[in-house]
């Protein structure tokens, strides 16, 4: 008999993406609201994508199976 399929977790998959390396990649924190009071040099630091942390890849592919 097959096993049951497991369900991707729809929050976290809305967050994280998966490279074609395999590594786990989110957005930084910081650039919502409030921008004006916070420096140019600060604003272009939090552009664009990091890389996620070694400690919370396995709990990130267990949350993320086929991804």
């Amino acid at each position: 008999m097959a096993k049951m399929k497991l369900k991707n977790h729809s929050g976290a998959s809305k967050r994280f993406k998966r490279t074609g390396s395999g590594k786990w990649m989110r957005r930084k924190a910081g650039m919502r609201h409030i921008l004006t009071s916070k420096a140019p040099g600060r604003k272009s630091q939090l552009r664009g994508a990091a890389e996620v942390s070694k400690e919370d890849q396995y709990s990130l592919s267990r949350l993320l199976p086929y991804k």
